[in-house]
């Protein structure tokens, strides 16, 4: 399947698309340095969730895909140089509404490891955003 969305996206800091279905998308991230939060190396959650937004965007996979809201649990914490994966699965589809539930994990001694997981709910418009915007002044 072709990406039709986010591909201006830098996947170094969003992750790289390993997958696109129908309604599916997986995406997989090496944290870096340039997402570290403190001495300990500990990374910023924002890079987190951009790996899960982006796994949701292409899981729609529509050329206008935009987030409406997101509702997310951070489970584990992530450090600089752990390799991540967001799975998404669009869950229901109501009109331009889509209901999109992601998991992020890590590999772990014991196997995956979940280190995010939500629930994000996006939507479908006509045109590009920022189309309303310029249109409105």
């Amino acid at each position: 399947m072709q990406q039709r969305t986010h591909a201006d996206l830098d996947v170094e800091l969003c992750g790289e698309p390993q997958r696109l279905e129908d309604g599916v998308a997986v995406v997989e991230l090496v944290t870096s340095e340039r997402m570290r939060a403190d001495e300990r190396g500990l990374v910023h959650g924002g890079f987190v969730f951009g790996l899960a937004d982006h796994a949701a965007m292409l899981a729609i996979n529509h050329p206008n895909v935009v987030l409406g809201s997101a509702s997310t649990r951070f489970e584990r914490p992530v450090v600089v140089g752990e390799q991540l994966q967001a799975h998404a699965r669009v869950r229901t589809v109501a009109g331009r509404k889509r209901v999109v539930d992601v998991e992020v994990s890590r590999s772990g001694p014991t196997g995956a490891e979940i280190v995010m997981r939500g629930e994000l709910i996006c939507f479908t418009p006509d045109r590009h955003v920022l189309d309303r915007e310029e249109s409105s002044q």
